[in-house]
C-alpha cells in the first residue's frame, strides 16, 4: 500500500482569527488513540472551543471534540478528552514564556494530516476586543469594494456600453 503525501484537511477553527491576534504559530503532532484516528481520517473533528495549556513541561490540547467512531466498540475513546501535543523541549521552553505574559493564550487553528500522520497548527494569540474586530470588518468590506473596482474598470468598454 502506498505511504500517504500531502496535507488533507480535517478541521479548521475560523473563528480564532476573528477573536484573536495569532502572534505566532507551531505545528504539533498529537497523541491520539486509534479509534481517534479513525474518526479524524473520516473528517469529523471540531476545534471551537479548543485551547492548549502548558502544564509540567507538557502542552495539552483541552476542549477539542473529535466524536467517537461510529463502528468503534466498548474500546471507543473519549470525545473531548486532554491530548497531549508533541514538540521539541526548546519549543515548549519558548510557549512556557510567551503564555505567561498577561492575556496570551494558546489556540489551535487546524487539524490536519500531514504525510499521514495528525498534526495541529497552534497559535499564540492575544484576544481582539470589540473596536479591533470592527475595524477588521471594515477593511476587509473597503478591500472588497476597491477588488470590485478594480475589476469593472478592467473590463473592455465595448462590454459596458450595452454591446
Amino acid at each position: 500500500m502506498p505511504r500517504e503525501t500531502g496535507r488533507k484537511l480535517v478541521a479548521q477553527n475560523k473563528r480564532a482569527r476573528y477573536d484573536y491576534h495569532i502572534d505566532d504559530t507551531w505545528e504539533a503532532g498529537m497523541v491520539l488513540q486509534g479509534t481517534e484516528v479513525k474518526s479524524l481520517r473520516a473528517g469529523r473533528a471540531s476545534l471551537v472551543d479548543g485551547y492548549a495549556v502548558v502544564r509540567d513541561g507538557e502542552v495539552w490540547l483541552m476542549g477539542v471534540h473529535i466524536p467517537e467512531y461510529t463502528q468503534g466498540t466498548w474500546t471507543n475513546h473519549e470525545p473531548r478528552r486532554p491530548r497531549k501535543l508533541l514538540l521539541h523541549r526548546r519549543e515548549i521552553g519558548r510557549l512556557i514564556g510567551m503564555t505567561s505574559e498577561q492575556g496570551q493564550t494558546l489556540i489551535p487553528l487546524s487539524l490536519y494530516f500531514k504525510d499521514g500522520k495528525a498534526k495541529v497548527e497552534i497559535g499564540l494569540g492575544r484576544g481582539k476586543r470589540s473596536h479591533d474586530k470592527r475595524q477588521d470588518i471594515a477593511k476587509r468590506e473597503a478591500k472588497r469594494d476597491m477588488d470590485r473596482a478594480m475589476r469593472h474598470r478592467s473590463r473592455p468598454s465595448s462590454r459596458r456600453a450595452g454591446a
